[in-house]
């Protein structure tokens, strides 16, 4: 990952200055290795307690610190929601209130079980999470991406190359601060509208974990084919 000073534009904004972590397997992990570059604090957590995230903090050093989901929710200015689907009921809902939340969440029926308003299309994963968390601006990130290339695929805003990255949210605000975050991060963005059509980048979807530019992006959002059970 390239640091903060490698990409025109990369401050971070005022009052917006540390991420909270729910969830710290690969993507969660990665976004707080990504963050801390580009100049956030993190406070990260997971489902088995801060002390089981000593080694992750230490690497990613003095700006970053464990904490409980509720502590992780209550000092992130805003707050990414990186957890199994079947786990978002257990995500805290008071200290995410009027927050802007990131959901990278993608339904895999074989860990997280048939869940019928999916499988019959009437729901997507974000808006589950919206509906859980009912005072809070959820807005789809970072779920068509592979971990690892969080941190070594981005690249300096207007290169020719420059993968981008898709969002969706009911909240303007929400959407903006992820494209905001994308570019930091070294990525382009396309704001596919509401959590609604969020689905058009989730699995078995032509977008989903493809190296693409914002041209391509755009294209394979439109090839998007909803298949209901």
């Amino acid at each position: 990952m390239r640091g903060r000073e490698s990409f025109a534009g990369s401050l971070v904004g005022p009052g917006m200055t540390t991420i909270g972590i729910i969830g710290a397997g690969n993507i969660g992990s990665q976004v707080a290795r990504a963050g801390i570059a580009a100049g956030y604090d993190i406070v990260i957590s997971n489902s088995r307690g801060p002390e089981t995230l000593a080694a992750l903090v230490q690497e990613l050093g003095p700006k970053a610190r464990a904490a409980t989901a509720a502590g992780a929710a209550d000092a992130g200015d805003f707050v990414v929601v990186t957890v199994p689907l079947k786990a978002v009921d257990q995500v805290p809902v008071e200290p995410l209130a009027g927050k802007i939340v990131i959901d990278t969440n993608n339904y895999y029926f074989e860990r997280d079980g048939h869940i019928a308003i999916l499988d019959e299309g009437r729901e997507t994963t974000s808006g589950l999470l919206q509906k859980h968390l009912p005072t809070s601006r959820v807005a789809k990130g970072f779920n068509h991406i592979g971990a690892a290339d969080i941190t070594t695929d981005g690249k300096p805003s207007g290169s020719q190359d420059r993968r981008a990255l898709a969002t969706a949210s009911d909240y303007a605000d929400a959407a903006a601060l992820v494209e905001k975050l994308y570019d930091e991060f070294g990525f382009d963005t396309v704001n596919i509208g509401p959590l609604a059509d969020s689905w058009r980048v989730e699995r078995d979807q032509p977008a989903y974990v493809v190296k693409q530019t914002k041209p391509e992006l755009e294209a394979n959002l439109a090839k998007a084919v909803r298949v209901t059970a």
